[in-house]
Parts: structure tokens; sequence; C-alpha cells
């Protein structure tokens, strides 16, 4: 086994890296091999094609090696080395000299842009090369902070797969920018730490060299982070252990708390991991969707965050008030409900509670997936739950096609993906997450061998005293409920097997070549303990009856509502599924109508479906705010749900997750 660490000293459980956990078939294997052969690559086209975007250019000018000014949003950089990371993922499962030799190229144009004290942002350095008067974190909406800690990120990755020390010292170069920072200019660091990637970065950073200043650096993180009087956007106006709720913007919320529990993996500090518990449990208690996503909100002022006024700014993409969940206008950034899964795996792997690898599965099989088009080449960045025709007002978009100034698009209530997206940090940031989904396939502990998500993954594990097991996946999860896992080979004494028992499941059960072993309860581990030999048969069979969901009284957009899901996946109705003449809010389902599974497809593209008879309400006056009930008998049509995931990708249309309840 190698994990990817050798700290992580106060954690239950270590991730596995690329040579002990792969998605070798199934659904997260063939989500791989699209990743690896088509939305890597694609990224890539986008960022260095000049006429598309200015990714690579940027790099470029700053290097002296092309004339020109900046281009594209001030984060651009950090997106660009999210794309880098997800190539050298696939460098890691999946080696190809020719990408290799492609990015140590790139890490040496990043190398040689960086200027002698560590800072490296392509706006100011193309600036400063333009002879233009520009001072370094002049503005917190730079994302400065935001950029260097994506460059540490990758540089780490870059030395874990490669071994080359090229980024990797960039890294170092840029952590000694923010601990001068930290110590000399605390206030420009606190009002420049706006989506604190770099908390989790340093901590990478001390991981990957052992070096202790990485760790005091991402405690002074939170001192300086304290000491500052900011605002509910970047969640730094109450200090971090007084924080009770999650408020504000939902990117930077979420990555500040996987930062602060990568900080308590290192030092212990249970006071910290109580107050991330608790902000855990008001997210997924009373501001997630069904669907997993993060973030209600276009715009949200924590108006309960404080009693004084002034003190209330607006916020973008942010998490809102308790059960503040819109259907139409849900805003959901990618972005965030990657966040989500950054949070909950360390939150996982400090504790060991299944439950964290339940939202984990959530988000996965979901906002996750409903974020890329089933081809793997087209991106949504907000991810609603319901789409309308004829909206009489426009959604805000973050994407034309060009990275110069065009006309903005015409108002439109379509939510349609798109290859490419003026503001582009959600598609490298789906790339790498599911270039490194192998990772959240499993963990190693003290307790053995622990195996959170299941559809198609090979293990293989061997702890210090030489116990090793290997085991290979076959199943058609989600879709079907049997997993068996087959001990291709194991050596000493017997590493005990931990499987996920889903916390949506009940009545599951569990035989070890053909004997049966109770299963625990939903939510929990199965603990399997016995010497493994090659051939060991262990099968897991999860019922997945569908289930007809209701929300929280206090949840308004879903009063009299429903949701329809299936194991992890949560459907949804769209217009390409209606009989003719069948409009989507005509569309209820009555209580106790049978939603069979079916196959079928979607745009080329295996799904189970759901069958079933739906109520078809009657019409009404479109142009009339309110208007009579028709007193008219209620008829009948077959109707087709689909994944949520897979909506969207048949052109437009409109679709809903919820749906009114015909008693």
């Amino acid at each position: 086994m190698t994990a990817t660490t050798a700290t992580r000293a106060h954690a239950r459980l270590r991730p596995l890296g690329a040579d002990s956990a792969r998605w070798a078939s199934g659904f997260w294997g063939h989500v791989h091999d699209r990743t690896r052969d088509v939305t890597i690559p694609q990224i890539w086209s986008s960022l260095s094609d000049p006429a598309i975007s200015a990714g690579l250019t940027n790099f470029r000018i700053a290097a002296g090696l092309e004339s020109g000014a900046h281009a594209g949003p001030p984060f651009m950089d950090g997106d660009f080395y999210k794309w880098l990371e997800a190539a050298i993922a696939r460098l890691e499962t999946d080696p190809d000299p020719e990408l290799a030799a492609r990015i140590e190229e790139i890490a040496r144009l990043i190398a040689a842009v960086q200027r002698e004290d560590g800072y490296l942002h392509t706006p100011t350095l193309i600036s400063t090369r333009n002879h233009e008067d520009v001072l370094a974190l002049a503005d917190r909406f730079n994302f400065e902070t935001y950029n260097l800690g994506h460059l540490i990120t990758t540089g780490v990755r870059h030395y874990e797969v490669t071994g080359s020390t090229t980024l990797l010292d960039a890294a170092r170069k840029a952590a000694a920018f923010l601990e001068d920072l930290a110590t000399d200019k605390p206030l420009e660091l606190a009002r420049s730490a706006i989506c604190p990637s770099h908390y989790m970065a340093v901590i990478d950073l001390y991981r990957a060299t052992g070096d202790e200043q990485y760790l005091r650096l991402s405690e002074a993180f939170i001192r300086v982070r304290d000491d500052f009087e900011g605002g509910d956007d970047n969640q730094d106006r109450v200090p971090v252990r007084e924080q009770k709720v999650v408020a504000g913007h939902a990117v930077r919320a979420n990555y500040l708390y996987a930062g602060l529990a990568d900080l308590v993996a290192e030092t212990g500090d249970a006071e910290l991991e109580g107050v991330l518990e608790n902000l855990w449990r008001d997210v997924v208690d009373t501001k997630l969707y069904i669907t997993g996503g993060a973030g209600a909100l276009y715009d949200g002022a924590s108006p309960d965050g404080s009693p004084w006024q002034d003190q209330i700014s607006r916020v973008h993409q942010a998490y809102g008030r308790a059960y503040q969940l819109p259907h139409t206008t849900a805003h959901n950034e990618s972005c965030a409900n990657i966040g989500l899964i950054l949070w909950g795996e360390r939150m996982l792997a400090l504790t060991g509670d299944a439950t964290y690898a339940d939202v984990i599965e959530q988000v996965a099989f979901n906002s996750l997936l409903s974020s890329i088009s089933l081809a793997g080449s087209e991106y949504f960045y907000t991810n609603a739950l319901r789409q309308v025709r004829d909206l009489p007002y426009p959604l805000r978009r973050p994407g034309d096609t060009a990275i110069h100034p065009v006309p903005p698009p015409p108002p439109s209530d379509e939510r349609l993906r798109e290859p490419y997206l003026s503001c582009f940090c959600c598609p490298p940031n789906i790339a790498r997450t599911l270039a490194r989904f192998h990772e959240r396939a499993a963990s190693i502990g003290d307790e053995g061998l622990f195996v959170h998500l299941y559809g198609g993954s090979a293990l293989d594990v061997t702890t210090d005293d030489g116990s090793r097991l290997a085991l290979r996946e076959e199943s058609d999860y989600p879709w079907s409920e049997r997993i068996a896992f087959t001990v291709t080979d194991a050596a000493g004494t017997g590493i005990p097997l931990h499987l996920r028992v889903p916390g949506w499941s009940s009545g599951a059960t569990l035989t070890v070549n053909g004997e049966a072993v109770a299963a625990s309860e939903p939510g929990t581990y199965t603990r399997i303990e016995r010497e493994w030999q090659p051939g060991d048969v262990v099968e897991l069979t999860l019922p997945m009856p569908v289930r007809v969901l209701r929300a929280h009284r206090l949840a308004e957009e879903a009063t009299n509502q429903v949701a329809v899901r299936r194991g992890p996946v949560v459907y949804c109705v769209e217009t390409a599924d209606l009989p003719e003449g069948v409009v989507l809010e005509q569309v209820a389902l009555r209580r106790g109508t049978a939603l069979a599974p079916a196959e079928a497809e979607v745009a080329g593209h295996r799904v189970i479906a759901l069958d079933t008879e739906a109520v078809i309400l009657p019409g009404s006056d479109e142009d009339a705010l309110y208007d009579d009930l028709a007193d008219t008998a209620l008829a009948t049509a077959p109707v087709r749900l689909i994944p949520y995931f897979a909506w969207g990708n048949r052109g437009a249309g409109e679709m809903s997750v919820w749906l009114p309840l015909a008693w």
C-alpha cells in the first residue's frame, strides 16, 4: 500500500494512491476512461488555443516569449494549474511519455515566470513587463493566494508522480512568499485570502516534504484570518472557532473547512474538529440539495449572520438561510459541490464515519456528474434542480466562448452545457476531481481496509507487517444491487475488510464464499475479518427500492412535492420524455404509483430509467399570475424519469427533480 503521505497522525484513515486503488471497470471505470480520453485533452485544446483561451498564452507573455496583455479573469492561473493537476493524475494512472514531456515543459515555463520571492500571478507580471505601475495584493479579487495555492498543490502532485522537482521548487518558493506575508504583512494576506486553496496546499507541501514550517504556516493562516475584520463573503467576519453556521460564498466556505480539516489531521485539535463537525451538520441537515448541490443562492447576504445591517454585504453563490433551497434559481456552482467532496473526504479520514462517505456519494452520482456532459466535453457552471420555459428574467451565465470582449449572451432561460466558459474555474476542477476519483474508492487504517464507494474498483494494499489484500470488484452499481469482491491475492495474517453499507440502504445482506455474514446498520461499515485466500468472494447486496421522498416543512419550494431516488441516484423528468402536448408543470406523481426500473439510453449512453404512469394536471392560463383551478378529471399518461446527472444531453428542454404530489 502506498498512501499519498506518511503523515496524518491524527486521522483514522489514509487515502490510497493509484498503485493501490483504481477504477478498473464498471460505472466509474467508464468515467475514468472518458476523463482520460476526452475531458483532459479537450480542456487542454481550449487552454492552449489563443482563439479560445489565454490560459497558456498568459504564461508565455509573462515569460517574454510573446508580447501582449493579460486576458481572461485574474484567477485563470489557478484554473490552468487545476488542469495540470488533472493531466498529472492521468499520467499516474495511464503513463504517456508524450504527455509527461509536455507537463515537464509546462512546469519549466511556470517556474521561469515565478518571481524570485515566490510571487506568481501573470496579470501582475505581464503588467510589470509592459512597464505598467501595478502592485501585488492590491485587490482581494485578484485571487493571488488562490492561484498560489493551486500552484503548490500541483507542484506537490507533479513531484509525487514524476519525481521532478521543477514545480516542487516553485511550490516551496510560493509557500515562502505566503510565509513572508503572514510574518510581515498579515493584513494584506488576510484580505487576499479569498477562495483559500492555500490552506489545503501548504498541508500538501508539509506531507510531501516533512518540513514542519509548512504546518506552522497553516496555523498562521488561521491566526491572520481571525485577526482580520472581514465579512461573510469569505467566512472571515467571525473567528473560525466561533462559527456556528455556514454562511457566505459556498466555494470559499467548503475550501476553508477542507483546509482546516487537513490541519486537524496533523495536530489533533479536538476543538477545531468539533467546530467542523457542527458546521458539516449545518450544511447537510439544513442547506444541502437532494442532489448534493451546495450554495443555493445566486446572491445571498447571509441576512441572519449579523444584527448590524452595515456589516451585511452582497455575497455571490452563497449558502443562505436554513432550508432556503430554490429549484429554478438554484446556483450550486460545480466548484462548490467539488469543495464539499474535498471537505467530506477529509472528515471521513478524521473520523472513519461512513455518513461522510454517504454525502460524497450523493454529490458524486448527482451534482458532480451533472456538471459534465455524458460525452465528457461540455460543462455546467451551475446545477439547478428545475429548468422551465419562458423565464421572464435572464439567468446569469459565466460563459462566452472567447477571451476577447463580446456582447453578452441574450437573456435565456435555457441552461446548456458549453465546451468553454469565460469563467473557466469549474471544468478543470471537474477534470482533476474525476481524474483523481480513484483516491475516493477506499482508505487504509490501523483497523484495516475501508471501501467507501462502489462502481468497479480494483484494490491492492500491503500493511507495514507485510500483510496483503488485493480485491477486484464486479458490479453494475449504481444500477444493480449486487456488488461482488473477489480476492485476487492475499498474504500474511489477513487485513480486515470494511464495506460501507450506505445510509440510504435498508436490508443489506452479505456473504463470504456463499456463507451469510451479518451486515451492519445503514450508514456504517461492516467489518469482515478472516485469513484471506485468493478466490474468496465477498458479495454485498444493497436492495434498491425506488424511494419517493419529501422535503422538510420549511423547504418552501418543495411543499406538496416529491423527489425520486433509487440507490444513490436522484431522478428527474425532462421534456424529451413527456408525451406530446404535456408540459412540465402538468406532470405529477400519485402516491403509491409504481416506478419501474427500465434499461434505457440517453444520448447513446446506458442508464437505468424509471417508468411510471403519471398524473397529468389540467393546464392553466400561462399569462395570469393567478388562475382558477379547472374542475376537470385528472388524466394519466406514461412518463419516464431519467437520472438527474443525465439531463440536458438531448438539447434544450425543461426539467425538474421535484414533482407535485397528486392524492
